[in-house]
């Protein structure tokens, strides 16, 4: 067993075109470190819906060049069986962009240079830009396909690879399994060319159009008065925010300079997502040190495809939910007049669906995922609750978290003028359609063995109720729906409220996600409501912990 394995690291030692992994994998066979070269050579990255994602190292269960380089071979196969492109403008061309994380402008050469050896065109983005840019450039230059190197929000030790074809999007089935067959039909990187030159790296001109295009994001003449304070959370965000911040006549807003540039290491959070505990405990800080006050504080991830917002309450600051923005983008659209479909993930918060129906306007459900919320007939507006956004569709089919950033601040913006904030307008629509209130059961494992396990436990043990709330139906959603394509995942609807579990499909986590509905006759009856809803969410978590064995 041991010799098997040596002699498969050995293999994969004399490919490896990466000096840095390769001694890297030369001191673990050398120290005939079984254990760690079984983690390594125990399978091999999968590529899926979300591309590739996983951590930096040598071995075919880790990033590296030569996995990139195998799935840049692969992508490319699948590129030339589809046929000729439709637009011939873009004819063969496929865009890649990378963040700045260790290794992401490596493994963007090793596309490049794999794209060109297959007689593609390979485009690069001129240094790490936000994903967003990526996805809008596939459409803006007309190109087949897109790949953005980037691990979003997750710990610096990884790195990913996100496939997009020409119509902007992230690929789905069955264009993931397809890509994943040719890559698997690699026999060896001696196979696959790689120039070392012969690819583009584009100009300021792609960013240009991109940031000309926010400004269909924003109302003629709208309010641009709300004052900000802004972390970039150590990625690629902070210029490209101060750029179209700029443009739109926003005031400068006032940075978090610790994690304002840059930086791999991510050296001030635990983990780079304006979600986890204690990320946004320095722009918390900046904004009480700000003056004049500011009005709300934004956050973007480390590729900025997501946003957060976070607002005065009382005397401190807090984060809003993913759903709270959500809906509150939603408002301020139907206010302005928006038509065409208001899409959202399953586990996003029924909300949307209200506001939607109230306007007159279609509502859709799909997986999560931008992948499935950006293919939506009609989409006019999409997001999950986890702080993802798309209001620009015919910009950027994807989540943005400049353009949702430009338009929650628009929102505080016209609320100012009126006196008012982004909680009072939460607490108008609790009124007007009930408190929705959400919440979040996330456990993250080392042993990916006990997700299956709390999976397998609740299919075999179901939950009968929840909070002594009876469950009046279950859905298995490995069997599909009516509109929903097959997926692992189990919903539980309740009298006044909804679970859904489901193993996160980036991150080595089981998330379980609650939204419970509280009537509130008028808004005197708001704090009743809230602590209804705060009580009913605990209960709901403490019974689903129980029955998940978690």
């Amino acid at each position: 067993m041991h010799d098997e394995l040596i002699a498969q690291a050995q293999a994969w030692l004399t490919e490896d075109p990466d000096p840095e992994t390769r001694t890297e994998l030369a001191r673990l066979i050398d120290a005939q470190d079984h254990t760690e070269l079984a983690a390594r050579f125990s399978g091999t990255l999968q590529f899926g819906t979300a591309g590739l994602r996983g951590e930096l190292g040598a071995g075919p269960m880790r990033m590296n060049s030569s996995v990139v380089i195998r799935a840049a071979a692969g992508l490319a196969a699948y590129l030339k069986k589809q046929g000729p492109p439709q637009r011939e403008a873009g004819a063969g061309l496929v865009v890649i962009g990378y963040d700045a994380r260790h290794k992401s402008h490596d493994f963007a050469r090793d596309t490049a240079a794999v794209m060109t050896g297959a007689g593609l065109r390979a485009a690069v983005l001129p240094r790490p830009l936000p994903t967003p840019v990526l996805a809008f450039a596939i459409r803006h230059l007309g190109a087949v396909a897109g790949v953005e190197v980037t691990a979003s929000h997750n710990p610096p030790r990884d790195n990913g690879y996100k496939v997009y074809l020409g119509d902007g999007s992230q690929i789905v089935p069955p264009a993931d399994t397809d890509i994943a067959a040719e890559i698997a039909a690699v026999p060896s990187l001696a196979t696959v060319r790689r120039p070392t030159e012969g690819w583009d790296t584009l100009d300021d001109s792609v960013l240009d159009a991109y940031l000309a295009r926010t400004d269909a994001v924003l109302a003629k003449d709208s309010p641009r008065t709300a004052r900000t304070v802004y972390t970039a959370m150590h990625g690629v965000g902070k210029d490209v925010l101060l750029a179209a911040f700029a443009r739109a006549g926003f005031p400068a807003p006032a940075l978090v300079t610790e994690q304002a540039d840059p930086d791999p290491d991510f050296p001030t959070v635990a983990f780079p997502n304006p979600e986890e505990p204690g990320a946004m405990d320095l722009a918390f800080a900046k904004a009480r040190a700000t003056t004049p006050a500011p009005d709300l504080i934004i956050a973007n991830d480390p590729d900025a495809d997501r946003c957060a917002v976070a607002v005065q309450d009382g005397t401190d600051w807090r984060m809003l939910r993913g759903d709270e923005v959500g809906a509150l983008l939603a408002a301020h659209l139907v206010r302005r007049g928006a038509t065409g479909t208001f899409a959202e993930s399953i586990v996003s918060s029924s909300l949307l669906g209200r506001i939607a129906e109230k306007a007159g306007l279609p509502h859709v459900e799909t997986l999560t995922g931008f992948k499935w919320i950006a293919r939506a007939e009609g989409l006019r507006y999409g997001y999950e609750e986890a702080l993802g956004y798309c209001v620009d569709p015919d910009g950027v089919r994807d989540k943005d978290g400049i353009t949702a950033a430009l338009l929650i601040t628009e929102l505080a913006s016209q609320l100012k003028e009126e006196g008012r904030t982004l909680l009072d307008l939460l607490d108008d629509l609790a009124v007007e359609h009930g408190l929705h209130a959400t919440d979040q059961l996330s456990v993250r494992v080392e042993d990916l063995s006990l997700i299956t396990a709390a999976m397998r436990r609740l299919r075999e043990q179901p939950p009968t109720q929840l909070a002594g709330l009876p469950i009046t139906r279950t859905d298995d959603l490995t069997q599909g729906t009516d509109t929903l394509p097959p997926t692992d995942g189990l919903r539980y609807t309740l009298d006044g409220a909804r679970v859904i579990v489901r193993p996160s499909g980036t991150e080595p986590k089981l998330k379980c996600y609650l939204e419970v509905v509280v009537p509130v006759p008028t808004h005197a009856d708001l704090p009743r409501a809230r602590a209804q809803a705060t009580d009913l969410l605990e209960s709901i978590k403490r019974d689903l912990s129980a029955a998940a064995g978690i």
